[in-house]
């Protein structure tokens, strides 16, 4: 009974909080996918065009940012950054990045990262003849990739990318250490202040594991309406 009065008490108090560091966490995850889809695309397409130097810059890309674990690379671009364009490049007004900026940009490169294998492979799962006949046709490279390749890849990629916004959806949990506002840092402060350890982070658990269940139904929906439409 305790227990339980204790997480009515820590929800009455704190569940505004709660559910608006959520939408915060939300709005990172979302804004970190759609700067890694832009670079999953550029990425991507760099690794199946038929150039050497575009297909090494692309494995460079990934190996280095798949190769860095997710909290340095929050501290290297929060702290970092800031410190080369003010000290070494010495820019003529301060760089200073928010915790919304910084994680913004350490999701999408992470995400980017691994957004650009997603793209690689749904441009490869296209059937390689329809390139070809588009070529045939006099479509040029990028044209055949914009009108044709991409897409029927898309539809290939949308349950692949879903799946992706999930798993950035609880990376955000480690741009705690940066002090973004989001659901793992509020739930510390709530914690520090009613000392409920384990009813906070039950409330916490139960909190992604919604909102993540939720997101793996729409995902798999997704899935079953594309190979509906592809029996057809």
């Amino acid at each position: 009974m305790k227990g339980d009065k204790s997480v009515v008490q820590i929800i009455t108090n704190y569940g505004g909080l709660l559910v608006r560091a959520m939408g915060q966490t939300l709005l990172l995850a979302l804004c970190g996918l759609f700067f890694a889809c832009i670079l999953g695309v550029i990425f991507g397409i760099l690794s199946v065009v038929k150039n050497k130097v575009c297909n090494v810059i692309a494995a460079i890309f990934v190996g280095v940012v798949r190769g860095v674990p997710m909290i340095v690379l929050a501290f290297f671009v929060f702290f970092g950054i800031p410190y080369l364009f003010n000290n070494i490049l010495n820019v003529e007004h301060d760089v200073i990045l928010t915790a919304l900026q910084a994680g913004t940009i350490c999701l999408a490169l992470n995400c980017g990262a691994y957004m650009s294998e997603i793209i690689r492979g749904g441009i490869q799962a296209v059937d390689i003849g329809q390139t070809e006949a588009a070529r045939s046709l006099g479509l040029p490279y990028w044209r055949t990739m914009q009108r044709i390749v991409l897409p029927q890849a898309i539809r290939i990629m949308i349950p692949s990318i879903i799946n992706q916004f999930i798993i950035t959806l609880k990376d955000t949990s480690i741009l705690s250490v940066i002090g973004f506002p989001e659901l793992v840092n509020s739930a510390k402060n709530v914690q520090a202040n009613t000392f409920k350890a384990f009813q906070t982070w039950a409330i916490v658990g139960v909190m992604y594991l919604i909102v993540i269940t939720l997101l793996s139904q729409v995902s798999k929906a997704l899935e079953r309406r594309l190979d509906h439409d592809r029996e057809k």
